[in-house]
């Protein structure tokens, strides 16, 4: 499950709840790879043993006595830079809670649903264990939060001339773990008059894409939302896919149209939403006049997509490996070769702006 090294990962569990404790402790026990170094029942406890113990992870929960796990998550990060995975709640507060740890240097975040039901707890268990691999993988958080340690990586060669010319009408952008801060950094550095509209897809689930999208309006120049079915693609618009369900773009007359399905119409997608199916669809409802983004997570979710973008004539740019969170999506494009540009994520927005 955590991929080979010379030495277990260490993790430290902080959480105010001794059944949460008992439970991400037994699932990480079982964990080949996973030791588990430490338990503090709130965030003071939690600083004093992250300084200590120097884990190479953390499980924080939000909500604790004495100090809260974003308090506790800034202390950490100003003194000792470490992965932190955010153990949240399934509530629009949970998620605004989330976002600020991700601004502060959370690596990701696990939902934590609190249900007795068995199902409930498998999810948990698998989420867990998830994010744990993809965390034992991740860049490091530089001191401070927002924003990770820059790998050394060759030198970038960009050609900004291929912006020039293309047919482009519409951006289609993708993301997963690391997503919410990079996709905060692209956006924002798109100008408000920006004639072309944005839909992304990010991995989340359904609580937190509205929270997220408020968060991003309220932070941006353009006019950010959760989508919703019927929706039309507008320019100096950004429109978040819902969690929870799959999106598609589809051409209804001279508009695009936001159309969104349950998962159970696409079995095939394990992320949801999909990647590959929101820039598949855009890229057949704008016969390919549209530009592909990947941006940081775990998988190869988006090449299927951008691969097609690619064979209807389209225009893609990926993240590069040194700013990525997770260099996953970004690698399996450029692997792929359908990635035409390759750019540091402060680049990005600025590069997006330009096209006319």
């Amino acid at each position: 499950m955590i991929p080979a090294t010379s030495s277990k990962l260490k993790v430290l569990i902080v959480d105010d709840s001794s059944f949460m404790r008992m439970a991400i402790r037994g699932i990480l026990t079982k964990a080949p790879g996973v030791e588990i170094v430490g338990i503090a029942a709130d965030g003071m406890e939690g600083v004093e043993k992250a300084l200590a113990l120097k884990p190479d992870l953390i499980t924080m929960d939000v909500e604790m006595p004495r100090m809260d796990g974003i308090a506790a998550l800034k202390q950490i990060m100003s003194k000792q830079p470490t992965r932190v995975l955010m153990v949240s709640t399934l509530t629009c507060e949970g998620a605004r809670a989330t976002f600020e740890a991700l601004e502060a240097g959370a690596i990701d975040y696990v939902p934590k649903n609190v249900s007795d039901c068995k199902d409930a707890q498998a999810m948990f268990q698998a989420a867990l264990l998830e994010k744990v691999r993809e965390a034992s993988v991740s860049a490091i958080p530089r001191r401070g939060g927002l924003g990770l340690v820059q790998r050394v990586a060759p030198p970038v060669q960009v050609r900004p001339s291929q912006f020039a010319n293309r047919r482009i009408g519409y951006v289609g952008i993708g993301a997963s773990t690391g997503g919410p801060v990079a996709l905060q950094e692209v956006i924002s550095r798109i100008p408000v008059n920006f004639p072309h509209g944005i839909v992304v897809a990010i991995h989340m689930p359904k609580a937190f894409t509205g929270p997220y999208a408020e968060r991003l309006n309220a932070k941006c120049s353009l006019s950010i939302r959760e989508a919703v079915d019927g929706d039309i693609v507008k320019g100096g618009q950004v429109l978040i896919a819902p969690g929870g369900m799959h999106t598609s773009l589809v051409r209804q007359g001279s508009n695009i149209v936001v159309k969104t399905s349950p998962t159970s119409e696409f079995p095939q997608y394990i992320y949801i939403p999909s990647v590959d199916q929101m820039i598949t669809s855009m890229a057949d409802a704008s016969n390919g006049a549209m530009l592909g983004v990947i941006l940081t997570g775990m998988g190869n979710d988006g090449f299927k997509g951008m691969k097609h973008l690619k064979e209807k004539g389209g225009l893609t740019l990926v993240q590069n490996e040194a700013t990525s969170t997770i260099y996953g999506m970004p690698r399996a494009c450029i692997d792929g070769k359908v990635a035409d540009v390759v750019l540091p994520l402060d680049q990005i927005g600025f590069e997006i702006g330009k096209i006319g």
